[in-house]
């Protein structure tokens, strides 16, 4: 039977103590590790989010990003000019094959005068698009494009951030 720890001799004694310091030490260690883990974890989470909202083409290449600039644009009744540039990013990469189908698409719904999505380009660079559709390359809709995307990003962009659906959105990703 079991005579307590007086019974066992003092050097067994300090051997535990020693032991129940140690182990109580590596506890605390692995439960600091543990919370340095979730703390990095976070850290780089957040900092994916920080990066997301620090410019344009960051917010574009984040899906959770796009849809939420998406929503806020669209409550804007603005939403043509991200149409246009996801539009001109999708010709862009699409086979030649499909590009004048493609193409004529962009040109009606977005750049024609009577677009039903009619996006602010001046007359000069429509003059010069509508001169293009004959001889489609992949870089036709460059020059628009950008010029829609300088557009989004020193005009809405800024207005997204200052926005609720911003406000929004990052309450959601914390």
């Amino acid at each position: 039977m079991c005579k307590g720890l007086a019974s066992l001799p003092s050097s067994c004694l300090e051997k535990a103590k020693g032991m129940r310091v140690k182990l109580s030490h590596l506890a605390e260690k692995q439960e600091w590790t543990h919370h340095r883990h979730q703390w990095i974890h976070h850290r780089h989470h957040k900092s994916q989010e920080d990066k997301v909202l620090q410019d344009l083409e960051s917010l574009l290449n984040n899906e959770g990003g796009l849809q939420v600039f998406r929503g806020f644009l669209r409550s804007e009744f603005s939403e043509e000019n991200l149409e246009f540039w996801l539009a001109c990013e999708d010709y862009r990469v699409s086979p030649s094959h499909l590009q004048r189908a493609k193409a004529s698409s962009i040109y009606s719904q977005f750049i024609n005068p009577d677009a039903p999505q009619e996006v602010n380009l001046d007359a000069e660079s429509r003059e010069t698009l509508l001169g293009m559709m004959d001889s489609l390359a992949v870089d036709t809709f460059n020059d628009a494009q950008q010029r829609i995307y300088t557009l989004m990003a020193k005009d809405s962009f800024p207005r997204f951030l200052r926005s609720s659906h911003c406000m929004e959105a990052t309450k959601a990703l914390l």
